[in-house]
C-alpha cells in the first residue's frame, strides 16, 4: 500500500470523527460516529437514472462507499467484502443495502456502473451525479477525492477516502469502517448484525 494511501486512510479516520476513538466502548468494531453532523443528505441518480435519497433505504442497514470502477484495489475489495457479508447473514442479508457512489462520473457511465454492481451483488446500487453533484455529496460526507495524472497522456487514477459509512435501519448514520482493517469482513458482519438486532 502506498504512502499516499496510508495518508488517505488516516485522513478518513480524522474526517469520520476520530474523537470517538477515545470515548466509551460501544461494542461496535468500526468507529462509532452516531450523532455526526454530516452524511445527512444524499440525492443522486442511480445506474438506471432514478434519483435516490437516503430515505429510499430505510428499513435496511445501508453501507455507503465512494469509489470508482477503474480502482485497482480498494474499491473492488470493499464491494466484494460487502457481498460476502450479505451472503454470510443468510436471510438477514436482504436487509443490507450496498450503495456505491462514483467519484469518477467522467468515466463511470451508467452502463459501466450497472455491470460493476452486477459483478458483486445484483441488489447493490451505484449512484452517479454530475461533477458538481459529486462534489456536493462528497463534501456532505466529508469524503476526499482527487484526480491523479497517469503515466500516459489522458490517463489518470483517483485518490479517495478509503472507508464506508454505515446507516442503521432508521436512516441514521452510525459507523465508519476503514479499509484494510484486520478481520474486516468478520467485524463488518458483527456490526451489521448488531444494528439489525437493535432495529
Amino acid at each position: 500500500m502506498t504512502t499516499r494511501r496510508h495518508t488517505l486512510i488516516a485522513l478518513a479516520a480524522l474526517l469520520a470523527g476520530c474523537d470517538k476513538l477515545t470515548g466509551a466502548k460501544t461494542g461496535f468494531k468500526a468507529i462509532d460516529i452516531t450523532g455526526a453532523d454530516y452524511g445527512k443528505a444524499l440525492s443522486l441518480p442511480d445506474q438506471d437514472g432514478k434519483t435516490r435519497t437516503l430515505a429510499d433505504f430505510k428499513g435496511k442497514v445501508t453501507v455507503v462507499f465512494f469509489g470508482y470502477t477503474q480502482c485497482p484495489d480498494v474499491c473492488p475489495t470493499t464491494m466484494a467484502e460487502l457481498a460476502q457479508v450479505k451472503k454470510a447473514l443468510g436471510a438477514d442479508g436482504d436487509k443490507v443495502q450496498g450503495v456505491f457512489i462514483s467519484v469518477d462520473p467522467e468515466r463511470d457511465t451508467p452502463e459501466r456502473l450497472k455491470a460493476y454492481m452486477q459483478g458483486f451483488d445484483p441488489s447493490f446500487i451505484a449512484l452517479r451525479g454530475t461533477p458538481e453533484q459529486t462534489a456536493a455529496a462528497a463534501k456532505d460526507f466529508r469524503v476526499y477525492y482527487s484526480k491523479v495524472p497517469g503515466k500516459t497522456e489522458g490517463s489518470y487514477t483517483m485518490d479517495h477516502t478509503a472507508g464506508s459509512y454505515i446507516f442503521d435501519t432508521t436512516g441514521r448514520l452510525r459507523l465508519f469502517t476503514r479499509y484494510g482493517e484486520k478481520d474486516g469482513t468478520a467485524n463488518l458482519t458483527a456490526d451489521i448484525k448488531a444494528l439489525l438486532a437493535n432495529a
